[in-house]
């Protein structure tokens, strides 16, 4: 968050405007590899080496991007810190998963949203200052002090970690690196098809749109498209979330500065807003339920998707000239808790299902999805503001469009939620 704030200074200085989106691109498709290679890693030998490699190479983007005299050394950097935090982020859930009891760990992962809410509001910010002051570089060097007292914090559980059997070879073989690649070179065409209009375009979209599919098709567990009861379920609802949600998110500041002529700042905070909502939002799920887990957890994720329909639906509303701008502001606070209620639940549950053998290949097709999810959407959102730029249609129009598919995504997952349960016992 901090880091994206200075880039576009350092692309200036550095004369590579021109190459501006890959310091995105590189990083987007390092971190996919790294969440497969994570998994495959710690199915085979623990969640140790993903961790320990994962906050090496953070530090070493950092640096490789903090001290760059030239666009290349900077996309470099930003391609290992990529890696890094995808290493580091399918890492966690397995970490999470091996060393916390089920009864834990909804407090947990109300903890982490928590630990979003400051860096959200301040991170920009204060990055934007340093930048301005100071120099962009530092908004990299300064943050390798956290990372170095991060892995110290991390030693004793790195040593705690022990190492478990090998897994199924067909699900560690070579190959999932490659169809890792496909997948997030798919994203990535499908984010820059969706800046034009026009053939090229549209057939930049059709390929990534293939490649992503064939990726996925190896990376997700059979009858993630399905919802199959059992970490498939968990999967695919965090791909609905984070589409629902993130689609309708990427266009929100815009709506607000055309539609309604904010400035940069008051057309930035409905997502302020909805990072502390988000927090609360994990927080009311962290709390021990009074009857049944297992629906209770079902629950949580249907009011969850149900609320982030209602935001969207008030978004589509708000993105009309003659609506009240303002509405913008209690309905993504909606959306947002809404969001803190689902997702945190959806990780709950994965992690719940999962096994010791599979746990590090599921935490990262989760992670998939919701990167996958989050792109296709942010994508078409894309298309309709380029299609509105050209006058082929107005903003009103795909503003109000994207928000219906939005919240018929949302509506679907709350439908949906049953499918969340716990799959039936073998032999039943």
């Amino acid at each position: 968050m901090a880091v994206s704030a200075a880039l576009p200074t350092a692309a200036r200085d550095l004369h590579g405007i021109a190459a501006y989106g890959w310091a995105f691109s590189g990083f987007l498709v390092a971190s996919v590899v790294g969440m497969v290679l994570a998994g495959q890693i710690s199915d085979s030998a623990g969640p140790r080496l993903p961790l320990a490699v994962g906050l090496v190479a953070f530090a070493a983007g950092l640096a490789l991007a903090g001290t760059a005299t030239w666009m290349p050394q900077l996309i470099a950097g930003r391609v290992v810190q990529g890696l890094g935090s995808g290493l580091l982020i399918t890492a966690c859930y397995v970490v999470i998963g091996e060393c916390y009891a089920d009864e834990v760990r909804p407090r947990l992962f109300a903890a982490i949203s928590s630990a979003w809410v400051v860096p959200s509001l301040v991170g920009p910010l204060l990055s934007g200052a340093v930048t301005q002051h100071l120099s962009w570089r530092w908004v990299f060097l300064g943050l390798l002090p956290f990372v170095v007292l991060g892995s110290i914090l991390m030693v004793p559980t790195l040593r705690g970690l022990a190492p478990h059997g090998r897994r199924a070879t067909a699900l560690a073989r070579p190959g999932r690196i490659v169809h890792a690649i496909a997948v997030a070179a798919g994203i990535v065409a499908l984010e820059r098809a969706g800046q034009h209009l026009g053939l090229p375009s549209i057939a930049l979209a059709v390929v990534g749109l293939a490649a992503l599919l064939w990726g996925l098709r190896t990376l997700l567990p059979a009858g993630t498209f399905t919802l199959r009861r059992g970490t498939p379920a968990p999967i695919a609802m965090r791909g609905l979330l984070a589409g629902a949600f993130f689609g309708v998110e990427s266009v929100i500041p815009l709506a607000l500065t055309v539609q309604h002529g904010f400035g940069a700042t008051e057309a930035g905070l409905p997502l302020a807003c909805s990072g502390v909502t988000w927090a609360i939002g994990s927080y009311v799920q962290g709390r021990p339920p009074r009857g049944d887990e297992d629906r209770h957890r079902v629950r949580l994720v249907r009011y969850g998707m149900a609320l982030i329909a209602l935001a969207v639906m008030l978004v589509a509303v708000a993105v009309h000239p003659g609506a009240p701008g303002w509405l913008m502001y209690p309905a993504w606070g909606i959306a947002g808790f809404g969001a803190g209620l689902a997702l945190s639940t959806v990780s709950v549950l994965l992690l719940k299902y999962t096994n010791d053998r599979d746990r590090g290949s599921d935490s990262a097709a989760l992670q998939l999805a919701d990167a996958t999810g989050s792109a296709f959407t942010t994508g078409l959102a894309g298309v309709l503001v380029a299609a509105a730029a050209r006058v082929a249609i107005g903003y009103t129009a795909a503003f109000t469009i994207l928000a219906l598919g939005m919240a018929a995504l949302a509506v679907l997952g709350s439908t949906a939620a049953g499918r969340l349960r716990a799959p039936a016992p073998p032999g039943r």
